[in-house]
């Protein structure tokens, strides 16, 4: 017996519905094969690149050249972003970032002043560290070799303010070893008191090691002994009033990668 129109059309719909069931599953339509597609994992990196930004840096006097040659660096490889560097003492740039300046990250020259701008900055990294060293004027007519040398009142020695780093960086190590100094001026940062011993209006002063590198020989470096030094400590962050925040991070972050770390430390600066 032939099948009833009415049986011939309850079979076709349902061979319809199995090869409509058939070629969604041939397609993939489930989510757990459409997640797990390379395309999905592209876009998630391309996501973790931030996008290009202009970015102010407020940074340590003792970072000016370096930070030159990172900048430029950082800029190559990632294009289209520009890095301008703002650099001055220390606790000037915590001012600055108390007033609200417009800048995206901080860099200091050491901990305690970064410390006092939690409330405007992200969490800080130590990107490196430093030494002082005394800075003879060129070739050292008084012979200073030791920190003791610069108590004789016949020596004209400069220093940086003690509310900058390097100034209690330096008084600290002064007072350690019950060393006396009445230093002819106070400088608002330490390049200010390097440019002192070059133009011969100061016969030595306390720097950062770093910097008396940069002087070839208009001064003479001599060195202090580690028991008698200090570490200085060169904390980053972001600033929490950045405009642009995923890249003001990425910029302290690559600050830490090892093609930052190089350049730093090529510059004289210490491991973090």
């Amino acid at each position: 017996m032939s099948p009833t129109p009415t049986r011939r059309r309850a079979a076709t719909v349902a061979l319809s519905a199995t090869l409509l069931a058939a070629a969604l599953t041939a397609c993939g339509g489930g989510d757990d094969t459409s997640s797990a597609s390379p395309s999905g994992s592209g876009s998630a990196s391309a996501s973790a690149e931030p996008k290009a930004a202009n970015l102010t840096v407020l940074a340590a006097s003792s970072l000016t050249d370096v930070f030159k040659t990172a900048g430029a660096a950082y800029e190559k490889a990632h294009p289209g972003t520009k890095v301008t560097f703002s650099f001055a003492g220390s606790q000037e740039l915590a001012a600055q970032v108390k007033q609200g300046a417009p800048a995206d990250a901080l860099v200091t020259a050491d901990t305690k002043t970064m410390d006092g701008l939690k409330a405007e900055t992200g969490d800080a990294t130590v990107i490196a560290k430093n030494r002082l060293v005394i800075a003879a004027g060129k070739d050292n007519p008084f012979k200073i070799d030791e920190l003791k040398d610069l108590a004789d009142t016949k020596i004209k020695v400069v220093l940086a303010a003690p509310e900058v780093p390097v100034g209690r960086y330096s008084k600290q190590i002064l007072d350690a070893q019950k060393i006396e100094v009445k230093p002819v001026s106070q400088e608002p940062n330490v390049r200010a008191v390097l440019s002192k011993v070059e133009l011969g209006e100061a016969d030595a002063g306390l720097v950062y090691k770093t910097d008396s590198a940069k002087s070839g020989d208009k001064v003479v470096a001599v060195d202090i002994p580690d028991d008698q030094n200090a570490v200085a400590s060169y904390p980053a962050a972001a600033l929490k009033q950045s405009k642009n925040a995923e890249a003001a991070a990425a910029f302290v972050a690559w600050l830490s990668t090892p093609e930052a770390q190089k350049i730093l430390q090529d510059a004289g600066f210490q491991k973090p």
